[in-house]
């Protein structure tokens, strides 16, 4: 079959104008979340955008504490854009899990689930009486991952962790930046999102293994200890040859010639050539089509030197430089070599690669308007993955939820209000409830 047929067929099995006929992969799932800030929230999202039904408890009130994190203190009609990120597809419950009556309603909800999902420090929920212990009584086949950042035991088990402190505790901090400034954490909360999508694949794993077996378990999961596992060769060199791995820039010591460099036209671009082959087409693209027989260079081995590859690595910079990246580009593609500039945030609002693919796209969110946002990454052709809706206020599916799925009516409902076992959320800080432009309708769902 023709390449091109076969570039044809994939576009139209995953046609994204399509993807709300289709079923969702994780239809059957109920999962409960009792979470904070980007760890926890983040593994069922993922979940969610495969159809999994996400219960987000919240205490009434205040909420996430996520609902008050934004970049410089900007709000997207009264909603924090990093808590917007994990919200999408949940329903959102108010319950007061610390007292007698609440700590029920979260366990009745249990009862009817597959997955806990909780991010508190450790040993919080088996103090309030809903820690797994106490749940696999009501539901054995009840899934529990508890998440933070360096377990569920040991000597570091009271420390607080956030983001950059499992990025330095696990040593990624010092491994990146350049080699004569401070350490340096990733731009993103990478240990945050890594973390929820590798929790993500632990409870994929045991609900595998409940199918078999018809039995829940217990995950621990340590955010450092996971972004350990993600920094390759790190600790196999330590063990080796005795020496810490040091900041080598964007300089890659396992790949050369693999660096970021500018432009001419002052664009930094990622120029790549893993293999001899890609190498030789560089080489022929500088003007210096020998440099792949010369002896210093003409195996990889030999490039990652680190004389040759000081050498290799400056006339690389020197050459781009004199170079535009619209140059470089065309280069690369004549003659097989990778370069990409460094992309940033306008670069990717009107990316026309992830345009064609819908991965960044509009939604329409009944609550909170319009949002541009990105897609799902892995591309299911039978279930694909979709975004259902952004979020919504502290408590908006109370009522819902309760008569829905624990069959409560509409005057229990009111007794837990008047008690204060569930709510909703307050005027301030912003962040917990809907947007001044709010119709008072929009969003609400009927049980």
């Amino acid at each position: 079959m023709a390449r091109e047929d076969y570039f044809k067929w994939a576009e139209s099995v995953l046609d994204p104008s399509k993807t709300f006929e289709k079923p969702e992969a994780l239809a059957d799932i109920k999962i409960v979340e009792l979470c904070t800030l980007i760890l926890g929230p983040s593994l069922p999202a993922y979940l969610s955008e495969l159809g999994a039904t996400v219960f987000k408890v919240e205490l009434p009130g205040m909420g996430d504490t996520m609902r008050s994190l934004t970049p410089f203190a900007k709000f997207f009609n009264g909603a924090a854009m990093g808590w917007l990120k994990e919200a999408r597809n949940k329903y959102h419950l108010a319950i007061d899990v610390r007292v007698e009556e609440g700590a029920e309603l979260f366990k009745e909800l249990v009862k009817r689930s597959d997955v806990v999902v909780e991010n508190l420090r450790a040993g919080t929920m088996d103090k309030w009486g809903i820690g797994y212990r106490q749940l696999r009584e009501i539901n054995p086949r009840i899934i529990y991952i508890a998440l933070n950042g360096f377990g569920q035991w040991g000597p570091y088990l009271e420390r607080p962790s956030y983001d950059a402190i499992a990025q330095s505790e696990s040593g990624e901090a010092w491994i990146s930046g350049f080699p004569d400034k401070l350490p340096m954490k990733a731009g993103i909360w990478l240990a945050d999102y890594y973390g929820g999508l590798v929790g993500a694949v632990g409870v994929l794993a045991a609900l595998a293994h409940r199918d078999r077996t018809g039995r829940g378990q217990y995950i621990e999961y340590s955010q450092a200890e996971n972004l350990m596992r993600a920094m390759d060769w790190t600790w196999l060199y330590q063990h080796f040859t005795g020496k810490c791995r040091e900041r080598y820039g964007n300089r890659d010591v396992s790949i050369c010639p693999a660096d970021i460099v500018p432009s001419k036209d002052g664009e930094m671009v990622a120029i790549g050539a893993a293999t001899d082959k890609q190498f030789q087409g560089l080489c022929q693209a500088m003007g210096k089509p020998e440099w792949a027989q010369d002896p210093r260079f003409a195996t990889h081995l030999e490039r990652l030197k680190e004389e040759n590859a000081v050498e290799l690595l400056e006339a690389i910079r020197n050459w781009a430089a004199t170079k535009t990246y619209a140059e470089l580009d065309q280069l690369a593609s004549q003659h097989g070599f990778g370069a990409q500039k460094v992309s940033n945030g306008k670069d990717h609002f009107e990316d026309e690669h992830l345009r064609k693919r819908n991965f960044t796209y509009y939604v329409d969110d009944p609550i909170y308007g319009e949002l541009y946002e990105e897609g799902i990454a892995p591309k299911l052709s039978e279930t694909p993955g979709r975004i259902k809706w952004a979020g919504k206020p502290v408590g908006f599916d109370n009522e819902y939820v309760l008569k829905r799925y624990l069959g409560l009516k509409t005057k229990k409902i009111k007794y837990l209000k008047e008690k204060n076992i569930i709510g909703k959320w307050v005027d301030v800080p912003p962040g917990r409830k809907p947007p001044e432009r709010w119709d008072g309708k929009s969003g609400l769902l009927l049980a």
